[in-house]
């Protein structure tokens, strides 16, 4: 998995490319100066570390004082960050830290809305792999800043026999029977989309059934039949005019891809002194 500091110098070398050439035309190399990092809209926090870190890789010698952390709430006109230091390094970092911060604190707002739609159940909210690619790490981050609960991190770390696995295998008994043979460290789930395919996943002994776009009323069923012998989890078409409702079934996780992939990026500016 590729790691952070990585990151931030790929996404710095797309922007600067051969060199910032207005910030060297404007003679401003030489300049110091005192910028701030300010938040336009309310939200969750999370990405400062990062935009920290970026504003750093251009210049080491670049100072910059948190004023928030990860996970903090944020309301319009709080400043996050400042940065000292020469003019040209700023503005260089300033729209890749920008791009990062805005992106990450957008997942976390979006996740910490759905989350509070669960309080006073028992139900844990899971992301999942509908990330944007190579910037898994952080945007499952950014879930967790906003209250949310990290599903598996790829194919690697967990067993998760979907559709098009139980159609290459045979059938879900099939499949779970295959897994077992081989298997003897990890837990299994299997994905369901009605009572049967949930009953035939029972009796082969998994230990999580995904309830795939299934009515609340199929949900409340099966959680009242198996819902004390197997753990289950609902997903599909979770948004937040029904995630409570899915949640109030009783089912012990809800995994929902939007907090990756339909969030809206948080309102954040950077601003120079005068």
């Amino acid at each position: 998995m590729m790691n952070v500091e990585a990151l931030i110098n790929l996404a710095l070398a797309e922007d600067i490319g051969s060199g910032d050439i207005t910030s060297l035309y404007l003679d401003l190399v030489p300049v110091s100066s005192t910028a701030f990092m300010v938040a336009k809209a309310n939200g969750i926090l999370a990405g400062v570390d990062i935009a920290q870190k970026t504003f750093k890789s251009v210049d080491p010698n670049t100072k910059t004082t948190l004023y928030k952390k990860d996970s903090d709430v944020l309301h319009a006109g709080d400043e996050i960050m400042r940065i000292e230091g020469k003019a040209a390094a700023i503005l260089q970092a300033e729209r890749t830290a920008l791009n990062f911060l805005q992106r990450l604190s957008g997942i976390a707002t979006l996740t910490a809305s759905l989350v509070a739609q669960l309080e006073g159940t028992a139900c844990k909210l899971l992301d999942t792999r509908k990330t944007t690619p190579l910037l898994r790490i952080l945007e499952k981050y950014a879930v967790r800043m906003g209250g949310g609960f990290n599903h598996r991190f790829g194919l690697y770390d967990m067993i998760l026999i979907k559709e098009n696995h139980i159609r290459a295998a045979g059938g879900i008994t099939e499949a779970v029977s295959r897994v077992k043979r081989h298997n003897t460290a990890y837990k299994i789930e299997i994905e369901v989309t009605n009572a049967a395919e949930c009953e035939e996943a029972f009796v082969a002994g998994v230990d999580r059934i995904m309830l795939d776009n299934m009515s609340i009323a199929e949900i409340r069923t099966l959680v009242k039949k198996y819902g004390k012998k197997v753990e289950l989890e609902v997903s599909g078409g979770v948004n937040e005019s029904n995630i409570r409702s899915y949640a109030k079934t009783g089912v012990a996780y809800i995994s929902s891809g939007s907090m990756t992939h339909s969030y809206k990026a948080l309102d954040i500016s950077l601003l120079f002194k005068e």
